[in-house]
């Protein structure tokens, strides 16, 4: 029982206002369907009580995952019972800390599959509001669109009717910490969060968003990642656009320029 969990990428990412310790925003969120971790359900030798996960790549004891399990298990009683036949086995082939929503698909792949496997019969909805829980991308790949625009702290998703263009990816081998980008970008660039920032773009596809606006000015937290780590400005190649919090950047496959790790 295998299932995929897709990255994804900000066309454009601009922060709109504070809600308490969080930071609204207005983006346009797109699947990319060829760069995907892998959850895997497979039967345990023997029974044994409690969720047993199992990572390609190191994870901290709490993360996305056992969320996920927890919130799951006190919505839906009973889920325990599968969970003791079987453990879960994360394959990870999406870089952390890179933007492109790695933890959050996992979480949102685990809630769909276990709603799946379990017969709990919950709506794409109700695992949402779990979703929110664990992390702002999260209703995103619950819902499963290919483009979306989000707004306020992840929770409003309207679905956008696009063909998704085809985008190259380049993560460099540098961590960007999520936390701090936001926190960095609070102390130093608060003045610049607007309610009608990137309200213009809702409406456009995400191709000509590309096209139109220049890198530097599509995500806001572009500039805060660069004061933490400014060795990401090396990598900063024109006609390539930094996703999320970084530390990826993409461009569509048109583009001709590519990265060398000089």
């Amino acid at each position: 029982m295998q299932f995929k969990a897709p990255a994804k990428v900000n066309i454009f990412l601009k922060i709109t206002g504070i809600r308490g310790g969080y930071h609204e925003l207005r983006s346009r969120f797109v699947r990319v369907e060829s760069l995907y971790d892998t959850l895997t359900f497979v039967k345990k030798r023997r029974p044994s009580p409690g969720f047993k996960l199992a990572s390609s790549h190191p994870l901290p004891q709490v993360n996305t995952l056992t969320k996920a399990y927890d919130l799951l298990q006190k919505a839906a009683p009973g889920i325990e019972t599968f969970f003791e036949e079987h453990k879960l086995v994360l394959t990870k082939r999406i870089p952390q800390g890179a933007g492109l929503g790695g933890g959050s698909s996992d979480a949102a792949t685990f809630l769909l599959a276990a709603n799946e496997l379990c017969g709990l019969h919950m709506s794409r909805e109700n695992l949402a509001k779990i979703g929110e829980c664990i992390g702002a991308d999260v209703p995103f790949f619950v819902f499963g669109y290919p483009s979306a625009n989000v707004e306020g702290i992840g929770e409003k998703i309207e679905p956008f009717e696009e063909e998704v263009p085809e985008l190259k990816l380049f993560t460099p081998p540098l961590h960007c910490d999520t936390g701090m980008v936001y926190r960095t970008f609070r102390e130093n660039f608060i003045e610049t969060v607007r309610p009608e920032n990137g309200r213009e773009w809702l409406w456009k596809r995400s191709e000509e968003i590309l096209k139109e606006v220049k890198p530097e000015d599509a995500n806001d937290l572009y500039r805060a990642a660069l004061l933490i780590y400014p060795r990401l400005r090396q990598y900063g190649e024109p006609g390539y656009f930094f996703s999320g919090s970084g530390s990826t950047f993409f461009a569509p496959e048109e583009t001709s320029n590519a990265f060398a790790l000089g």
